[in-house]
Order: C-alpha cells, then sequence, then structure tokens
C-alpha cells in the first residue's frame, strides 16, 4: 500500500482539479476508499438500498451532501462511516478530483482516500443494500470504458467495470478519472461525459 500511496500522491501532485461555484446547488462529495485485502489493494463500492427515493439499488460510492461546518473531506469520511461503519481520520485522504455537476443538482467532489488498515464492512441497512472490496484491476479492464451514444444526444455515456457489471455515471466517470490520473498519471476531465436522463431522479 505504501507504494500505491506514494504513486498518488505523486501524480495528485501534479494534478491541476477543477473546483467550481456551487451557486445554487448543493455540495456533496463521494469516497474512492482504498485498502488492502486478500487480493491486493482494492476499492469500495456499495449498491445503494432498494427502498430509497433517490437512486435506489444503484451502484454508487460512499457519500453525500457536504454539511454546514464540513468540506468535501470531512463529509466523504462522515459518509463513508455512516452507510458503512468505517472510520477513517483526514490523514488518509490524499487529495481531490474535479468538481462534478450532476443531473440532480449536486456539485460533487471525490475525495481518494487510502488506508493501510484491513477493513470490516458493516453497510447501514437504511442506506446500503450491499457493499464490496473491488480489486484496481477491475478498473483497468481492456474494455473499460465502454462508451455509448447517448439516447438523447449529447455527450456520450461512459461506462467502466467492476465485479462484472458496467457502472454508469456519474460513479463511472469519478472512477475513470481516478484511474487515468491518480493510477496512471495521464490527465483526464470529467465535464464531457454524458449521464442517463434516469440519474436525475
Amino acid at each position: 500500500m505504501q507504494a500505491l500511496r506514494a504513486r498518488i500522491e505523486g501524480h495528485l501532485a501534479g494534478f491541476d482539479r477543477i473546483a467550481l461555484d456551487t451557486g445554487d446547488r448543493r455540495r456533496a462529495a463521494v469516497a474512492i476508499v482504498l485498502s488492502p485485502t486478500d487480493q491486493g489493494p482494492a476499492w469500495l463500492l456499495t449498491r445503494r438500498a432498494l427502498h430509497m427515493r433517490r437512486g435506489a439499488g444503484n451502484y454508487a460510492l460512499p457519500g453525500g451532501n457536504v454539511e454546514p461546518g464540513e468540506d468535501a473531506i470531512d463529509a466523504a469520511l462522515r459518509e463513508t462511516e455512516e452507510e458503512l461503519g468505517i472510520r477513517l481520520g483526514r490523514g488518509s485522504a490524499l487529495g481531490l478530483l474535479d468538481d462534478f455537476v450532476t443531473l440532480g443538482g449536486h456539485v460533487v467532489t471525490p475525495v481518494v482516500v487510502l488506508t493501510d488498515e484491513r477493513l470490516t464492512l458493516k453497510p447501514n441497512p437504511d442506506e446500503v443494500h450491499d457493499a464490496w472490496f473491488v480489486p484496481l484491476s477491475d478498473l483497468d479492464h481492456p474494455r473499460a470504458p465502454r462508451r455509448e451514444a447517448h439516447p438523447d444526444g449529447g455527450p456520450s455515456i461512459l461506462r467502466m467495470y467492476a465485479r462484472g457489471s458496467w457502472i454508469n455515471p456519474p460513479t463511472a466517470a469519478w472512477l475513470y478519472q481516478f484511474r487515468e490520473v491518480c493510477l496512471h498519471g495521464r490527465p483526464c476531465r470529467t465535464d464531457a461525459i454524458g449521464q442517463p436522463n434516469w440519474t436525475a431522479n
């Protein structure tokens, strides 16, 4: 994990992230949490609870709204604890990726988090249906990202591979930028990635 930490920190140090003014939009944050497993470094993926009003059953990263007095790191770590029972300190946050505007009207900041501890997941059934450790190698699937024309026109929809499935934006957009910038040190932006219209609900 130390070599992975050094690689990500080095790549983020040279990354000029895009920070957006929220205007009248809500600010939110998501956590890309990296942890050791028996199969090597992995990241955390959740499936939202099936009874939720918005995004029920969708694949997602831990995250939610930034509350008063919080910054993106505070919010991402708090949401990770609330959703998965994992408490991580601010020192586990390695940096931020580009702010991203969702169709649901949020400006979301992805926070890259790494811990040397082996984590035990305790999904909160009010928010999470299930959760998994996904090998980093899934992000480098030979067909990822998979781009598809947007059915209503506009930027193409980009999907990323995980656990035998193809994940939609906006989660796929954050994972793609994480792969490109943090793992491979390649310039990458997310503002031209289309989102399926149903993600606005």
